[in-house]
């Protein structure tokens, strides 16, 4: 399946990095979207289809090192949040809906504890111990070489072929990387630690139920932590079995969770 030619985007440039960005004019509030790590704008093409079929504002975009968009020579959840702000202003969004996955997460976080949101969507991902043990070596390993086995078709192939329907359909729509810059850029998420986090607007956690990164327990334990957030309006959604790109094996909880705020 194609990717929408809305989410095809553009190139905007911000002192010294270039971001890839989509962006859909619309209704408001904006439909904020930022992809975890490893990913890219078209990680959120379910969600997207499905919100411009209404008419909502929306913007996704690849974070610095990931995707189209250019690369730093250092990377820092800071510097993330400094190009979102960047494009929330070019764009002239206030107070948006921001719906982040795993590594995208603590981003929205910064931005949040800065700004006023209307709400923020968090799937997979929180405030600390995001960084599995396993993690280190891995990324480590890719980013000094093994993200060349991802070039080779049968590699590609075989990973779409072992998935569940609703991952193939994701997968024909977001390749893995190729190179090494977006492994490189996870390193910038490691050690992140907000457990008492100050954002006033309300959350929803979203954990997939066999989510080996991000379980419902973390989820549960971190939305308890966050201080001054809305808890009456706040909530926690557990997906029972899905992983952790909920977005793609359970698109609909997602977009009910967006769908909440409009």
């Amino acid at each position: 399946m194609a990717t929408p030619a809305s989410l095809d985007g553009t190139l905007i440039r911000f002192n010294k990095v270039a971001l890839k960005v989509a962006h859909s004019p619309g209704k408001s509030p904006a439909i904020v979207f930022i992809h975890g790590g490893l990913g890219s704008r078209t990680n959120w093409c379910l969600q997207w289809d499905y919100f411009q079929a209404l008419g909502q504002e929306m913007l996704a975009y690849d974070l610095a090192g990931h995707g189209e968009s250019g690369r730093y020579r250092r990377y820092s959840v800071g510097r993330h949040q400094r190009d979102l702000n960047r494009l929330l202003h070019h764009f002239k969004i206030h107070q948006p809906i921001l719906c982040c996955h795993s590594y995208g997460v603590p981003i929205g976080l910064e931005w949040a504890k800065r700004h006023h949101a209307r709400a923020l969507i968090a799937i997979g991902g929180g405030t600390h111990n995001l960084t599995p043990w396993w993690e280190i070596p891995v990324i480590k390993f890719f980013a000094l070489g093994g993200h060349h086995l991802y070039r080779w078709q049968f590699v590609q192939t075989l990973l779409q072929s072992i998935s569940n329907e609703q991952l193939a359909e994701f997968y024909s729509r977001n390749s893995i990387p190729t190179d090494a810059h977006p492994f490189e850029a996870i390193e910038g998420f490691w050690g992140y630690d907000a457990q008492h986090h100050p954002i006033s607007c309300p959350v929803t956690v979203i954990t997939g139920g066999d989510d080996p990164m991000f379980p419902p327990a973390m989820g549960h334990e971190w939305l308890a932590n966050l201080l001054h957030v809305q808890s009456e309006h706040s909530s926690h959604i557990t997906v029972p079995n899905v992983g952790h790109l909920v977005m793609a094996e359970a698109p609909e909880v997602v977009q009910n969770a967006i769908t909440k705020w409009l």
